[in-house]
């Protein structure tokens, strides 16, 4: 079932929700036309608060708009150049799926029945269209804790994210959908391997481990390439080692052996413009300088709006023959975009 008809395609990606303007990323409410590709959610405590009937009918009119909203991201998506067909999902498709108070709902038959047809109109849209997916679960999934409660709830989130994944009709073979986490948790490497034995073979074939800027770099991370693929953060690597890695390093050729012959995603992200504030557009930072300067690690970890630096840009685009790029940063596509327009 893979997914990507032209594996050599150098991709340039976006996470999770689309604009149609710059201002959007400044809280700007979005377009009516820009709403209908984004997701929208609820919280647990509203949930708790409602008579049953009165919830159950939130989650499934949530489900329904999320899973629409889904497919109308990967339809716009696929009419893009197809340099720039990835994307990845949002992790809030449905609303407390792992929560104990309302797993329950998903379970329901009409439910389950109405996910996976609708997820299975969705995969059939990207793969048809040779658009490129991901998840990302978030910063609370962290297979390698010492609380073993954390582990189980973060394999259940895991799972969750493999179990829509399974019903696009992907998790069926090595890397045909990429479900990405940073390490975390004190167990580090050691506590990933132990996860891992415990995922479903859907998620096995879909996890991938990314570099963090604290406290698991690129070495810890190219120590479970024996069983998993590694997705390069070049900023996170920044931001912990001070260097700006060269794509022939011997290590970047380490992570691309990981996906055994799957085109690796890395991912770029820069400091933000408004903590560089007045440096040049056309030099890269100097991170050992910035810290004499009084620049903090913490603040320099932040993504930008845009891609604002010429020169880190550059180096960026010299992993793109090897690599496709997911972008993060707060400008979402018209980043991607913009990025785009200087490889063209």
């Amino acid at each position: 079932m893979e997914s990507i008809k032209n594996p050599k395609l150098g991709r340039l990606g976006f996470a999770c929700k689309w604009i149609d303007n710059p201002t959007q990323v400044n809280g700007i409410k979005p377009t009516d036309d820009c709403k209908k590709y984004n997701t929208g959610s609820t919280t647990i405590s509203w949930l708790n608060r409602q008579r049953s009937d009165i919830a159950e009918q939130k989650l499934w009119d949530l489900m329904k708009q999320n899973i629409e909203s889904m497919r109308l991201l990967v339809e716009k998506v696929s009419t893009l150049d197809e340099r720039l067909r990835m994307v990845r999902i949002s992790s809030d498709i449905l609303s407390g799926f792992t929560h104990p108070d309302w797993q329950y709902f998903y379970r329901l038959s009409d439910v389950r029945a109405y996910a996976e047809t609708a997820f299975a109109v969705v995969g059939q849209t990207a793969r048809q269209n040779d658009v490129r997916l991901s998840f990302h679960p978030g910063q609370f999934t962290v297979l390698a804790s010492d609380n073993p409660g954390i582990v189980d709830r973060s394999i259940d989130e895991f799972e969750y994210h493999a179990t829509m994944a399974a019903w696009m009709g992907f998790g069926r073979s090595f890397q045909d959908l990429k479900i990405n986490v940073h390490i975390s948790g004190r167990q580090g490497p050691e506590g990933i391997r132990r996860a891992y034995t415990r995922l479903s073979q859907e998620a096995r074939n879909c996890i991938t481990i990314e570099n963090e800027e604290n406290s698991w770099g690129l070495n810890d991370c190219l120590d479970l390439g024996d069983i998993l693929p590694i997705v390069l953060d070049i900023h996170h690597h920044w931001i912990r080692e001070g260097e700006y890695i060269d794509p022939k390093d011997s290590r970047v050729l380490r992570v691309i052996e990981s996906w055994r012959g799957v085109r690796p995603t890395m991912h770029y992200s820069v400091s933000r413009e408004d903590v560089l504030v007045d440096h040049c557009v056309t030099t890269a930072p100097d991170y050992a300088t910035l810290l004499t300067q009084g620049y903090k690690k913490q603040k320099m970890r932040a993504h930008s709006n845009f891609y604002w630096n010429a020169g880190v840009n550059a180096w960026a685009l010299g992993f793109l023959d090897q690599f496709d790029i997911m972008c993060e940063s707060k400008g979402k596509n018209l980043s991607s975009f913009a990025l785009y327009d200087q490889i063209k």
